[in-house]
């Protein structure tokens, strides 16, 4: 399993919401550059970013940060938030990220999916952020139509590979990460699933890797030391 070390990013700095509210918001680095530089240092090869500015504006904020973060630590960059337009999704892979993840506009906007889908395959994934069973857009202040097997059915179906997928509820709370919910949907669909949201000790770790789950990101868990992001990525191993 590989460990995704989170990066949120908000006025070019690293923060931390709890469950998606931006009325409470932690800093915790002015330098976020120097995060991803750490998390190299302690054995990392992949992280997580979010632009949560973009993700409230639709308009990406911290496409240079994501260029030096590429830069100066060579990580594999996984960046989403308010990707809504092909000119974005280029600019991003252009600024040296690996993947781009498209969360609303997945679920309103079918026809760009599938034109990203069309031209860079792999390198498209999918956000899938659960509040109550449902499949939640715009920075999870509001929730779509879609249950979550039928939207997850969908992106197989459309062949998206990876799928980013938040438990809202269980997201920055440090209750531990809904385990039942991803060896579920990893037995049931052929997603790479990365299990986001609320994974908060060494044993939800273990536990992720022994379902077989693709991926686990750490956030908060790391900021406030609960979690040694050295021995995460060794368990995961």
């Amino acid at each position: 399993m590989k460990i995704f070390p989170a990066i949120d990013l908000y006025g070019q700095k690293a923060v931390r919401l709890y469950k998606g509210d931006y009325a409470q918001m932690t800093v915790y680095n002015d330098d976020p550059v120097s995060v991803a530089k750490d998390f190299k240092a302690q054995g990392a090869e992949y992280i997580h970013v979010v632009d949560l500015e973009g993700a409230k504006t639709g308009v990406p904020a911290h496409t240079e940060i994501v260029r030096r973060i590429a830069q100066e630590t060579g990580l594999f960059i996984e960046i989403g938030g308010g990707i809504r337009t092909m000119e974005t999704v280029d600019e991003y892979l252009s600024a040296g990220a690996s993947r781009v993840i498209l969360g609303t506009a997945a679920v309103t906007d079918e026809a760009f999916l599938k034109k990203a889908l069309a031209k860079y395959g792999e390198k498209i994934a999918v956000g899938a952020d659960i509040a109550d069973g449902k499949i939640a857009i715009r920075g999870w202040v509001e929730k779509s139509e879609y249950g979550t097997d039928e939207f997850l059915s969908k992106m197989q179906s459309l062949g998206v590979k990876t799928v980013i997928c938040t438990d809202i509820s269980k997201d920055g709370a440090m209750r531990g990460t809904n385990r039942a919910l991803y060896k579920e949907i990893g037995e049931k669909y052929s997603l790479d699933i990365i299990a986001s949201g609320g994974v908060s000790s060494i044993e939800d770790v273990q536990a992720l890797a022994a379902a077989n789950t693709y991926g686990a990101i750490i956030g908060k868990a790391y900021y406030i030391g609960a979690i040694d992001l050295r021995q995460a990525i060794e368990v995961a191993k």
